[in-house]
């Protein structure tokens, strides 16, 4: 495999995912509902109930808004990259699958460039909710719209590994739904999307660890960071390790046979 190859391989599947997504405007728009609900509609009653304090990134106190956009981000993330992989276990029924994998090309590269290209295609999604975020009054800094960007890649490449490793093992697409339902909600809800860790640690000190676990409130932490011009050092050896061990494992798993049922 030389690099012109790659590179051909590569771009076909990201116009592929971008042709789909252009064609699917209700995807577009159905992951912009969701956060813009929880900014205009819940944010705004919970804002006098949970007042922030001085947390870092931030040098002030925030509103509830300002807080859960990182959050809101990675929630955008986390949907489409299981979408994604809804799209893989999907297409592997189809029958476009085995049209990848009879290819000369390593199934490994294949695979790591299916998520590649469904990760950029999440960065339009959150980037466009950033842009309405910004006219509703949420206004990071200019260059953390740049800083943020290494860091919104890094966390969609560990959702659609995460995503990956999980359709690897589902044979067949009615049980998708299902197995996702126990993962994307106690994912996002069990994270630092919606709430400081310090205030989980007053409610219960039990979900406090199980969300400091979470490797998704990791990404979301690199998310707020990263968008603050600020570095999390600790976030982003966690979220490259999951990426790492998730993408290794997502490959391994997927099996040619499987896509052949």
């Amino acid at each position: 495999m030389t690099i012109r190859t790659a590179w051909i391989c590569f771009n076909g599947l990201l116009k592929r995912e971008l042709l789909r997504f252009v064609q699917q405007r209700s995807r577009f728009f159905s992951a912009l509902v969701r956060p813009l609900l929880w900014l205009v509609v819940f944010a705004s009653g919970f804002r006098a109930a949970l007042g922030i304090a001085i947390i870092e990134p931030y040098e002030t106190y925030i509103t509830y808004e300002v807080y859960i956009v990182p959050g809101l981000c990675a929630m955008i993330i986390l949907f489409n990259g299981m979408q994604s992989s809804l799209s893989m276990v999907y297409d592997r029924e189809m029958g476009s699958m085995r049209v990848l994998l009879v290819s000369p090309l390593p199934r490994p590269f294949l695979l790591l460039a299916k998520m590649l290209a469904s990760s950029l295609i999440s960065l339009l999604q959150v980037y466009a909710f950033l842009m309405i975020a910004w006219v509703w009054g949420i206004e990071p800094p200019l260059w953390g719209f740049i800083t943020a960007l290494p860091a919104l890649l890094l966390v969609a490449l560990m959702l659609s590994a995460i995503g990956l490793f999980i359709s690897a093992r589902i044979k067949q697409l009615e049980n998708f739904a299902g197995v996702m339902n126990f993962v994307i909600f106690p994912m996002f809800f069990l994270s630092s999307a919606l709430y400081p860790l310090w205030k989980m640690r007053e409610a219960s000190e039990w979900l406090y660890w199980i969300c400091a676990w979470n490797p998704f409130s990791h990404g979301v932490e690199l998310i707020r960071f990263s968008l603050y011009q600020q570095g999390n050092l600790q976030a982003l050896l966690i979220v490259s390790g999951v990426t790492l061990v998730a993408s290794v494992l997502a490959v391994s798993g997927f099996k040619p046979q499987h896509a052949q049922r």
